[in-house]
């Protein structure tokens, strides 16, 4: 089989940059990128064969670790029927009854195929319900790809350091208005300034895409105060969060019941998948219940559903987010102390299954704090953790998940890399 640098020399010349999303390019980091032959568990193995302890999970959907049993023998039970009808399926009500029943906000809701649609789909149905033109995101949350959210986005577009993007028109961009993420004064001044334009604010509950920075005390039931003041709908971008941080998601967690929210990744246990849900009298709104259009032909796809089912039932077992938490802590809290023994700045966030790492001194709470992180030692943290064996997101701007099949023996392994990474730093 090919190496990984022979397998990046190809894709560059098939793809832009050699990837199909642009963060995997190690382009923050530095070096090339590994391409993976396989995932099981914790590991990932790459096509050269080395295994790799795996903190991305696919960026969040593998919470019970990758390839598990059960989500396996689902897909391949739904396989056997058939891989896509265009019709409705039994698969979809399940998921639509499982969804309502955890994340009891999301009265009614709708099946699309990735968060970005689901995003998408959630904002053009908050103007259409309000009447109104304005969107209200924040600097740093980044909620996919579409037009509207490429102002100030985070994750991919923030590392590499273009908040705007090309092909985003004015216009639209004019319609979408950005807050700094745990200011409640500057909230309260543009809702004052401008609430009655505002069809709806959209937020990710715990920005992961500028690193993990959960809320400050409040400030989501101050977000809630100001919608519910001015008549904006709070639309709250859960498809990181969503059963992660709690089984009902950050809403649950923080006690917030949002009027729309957007899901992703777990809800398809690895396959392509999302959705948006909320208030019945507003998602009566989309057709065709109502006039607000929006349609897929692969929506609620039968195989996504069987394995989204199959990992949404994993996750209600018993204790599942406690200890799931408590593994996270002991990740943190045993890579802030290596860090503090190194007399390396460093501080850690967590919240349920998600943590951030950020060379830095502070409690960081902000955009503007993280974006005055050490970058440049976390890039030589991240390459020395990989050179043994521990994969971390490739960008100090991505949130770190942890998942059930990290048992403490991968933790301790993970620490002992930590161990012999940190000393490096204080080496260069």
């Amino acid at each position: 089989m090919s190496s990984n640098h022979q397998m990046f020399q190809r894709a560059q010349t098939l793809m832009p940059g050699g990837v199909n999303s642009p963060v995997r390019a190690f382009k923050s980091v530095g070096g090339e990128p590994f391409f993976t032959a396989r995932a099981d568990g914790p590991y990932l193995w790459d096509v050269e064969g080395k295994r790799y302890i795996d903190f991305v999970g696919s960026w969040g959907p593998m919470i019970v670790g990758h390839n598990h049993p059960a989500v396996r023998e689902s897909v391949a039970r739904a396989i056997g029927h058939g891989l896509s009808f265009g019709t409705p399926c039994p698969a979809e009500i399940t998921m639509a009854e499982t969804i309502s029943k955890l994340v009891p906000s999301i009265e009614v809701s709708r099946m699309v195929n990735s968060g970005t649609e689901a995003t998408m789909s959630a904002i053009r149905l908050a103007r259409g319900f309000t009447g109104r033109s304005r969107i209200v995101k924040f600097e740093g949350c980044y909620h996919g790809h579409g037009d509207a959210f490429l102002v100030k986005a985070g994750s991919g577009a923030l590392t590499f350091g273009t908040p705007t993007s090309p092909g985003v028109p004015k216009a639209l961009a004019d319609l979408t208005l950005t807050l700094p993420f745990n200011d409640f004064d500057a909230a309260t001044r543009m809702f004052d300034e401008v609430g009655s334009d505002i069809a709806g604010l959209i937020v990710e509950p715990v920005p992961g895409n500028m690193n993990c920075i959960p809320p400050r005390d409040g400030y989501l039931q101050h977000l809630r105060n100001l919608c519910t003041k001015h008549g904006a709908l709070l639309i709250f971008d859960e498809v990181m969060t969503g059963f992660r941080v709690a089984l009902g998601g950050a809403q649950a967690h923080y006690g917030i019941t949002p009027d729309l929210t957007t899901l992703g990744k777990i809800i398809g246990g690895g396959m392509p998948v999302g959705a948006y849900g909320g208030k019945r009298e507003i998602m009566n709104q989309i057709a065709p219940a109502g006039p607000i259009y929006q349609a897929g032909t692969l929506s609620g796809n039968p195989v996504a559903m069987a394995a989204g089912l199959a990992m949404l039932e994993l996750i209600q077992a018993p204790g599942f987010h406690a200890e799931l938490s408590r593994r996270t802590q002991l990740l943190v809290d045993g890579l802030q102390a290596l860090a503090d023994g190194a007399g390396i700045a460093f501080s850690t966030t967590r919240v349920g299954g998600m943590f951030g790492l950020f060379f830095s001194d502070e409690k960081i709470e902000t955009y503007a704090q993280a974006t005055a992180c050490d970058t440049a030692r976390f890039n030589r943290f991240f390459k020395a953790m990989l050179d043994r064996g521990v994969y971390l997101a490739p960008s100090a701007y991505e949130a770190g998940f942890m998942s059930m099949a990290h048992d403490e023996q991968i933790i301790a392994d993970t620490l002992q890399a930590a161990r012999s990474a940190f000393a490096t730093l204080n080496s260069a």
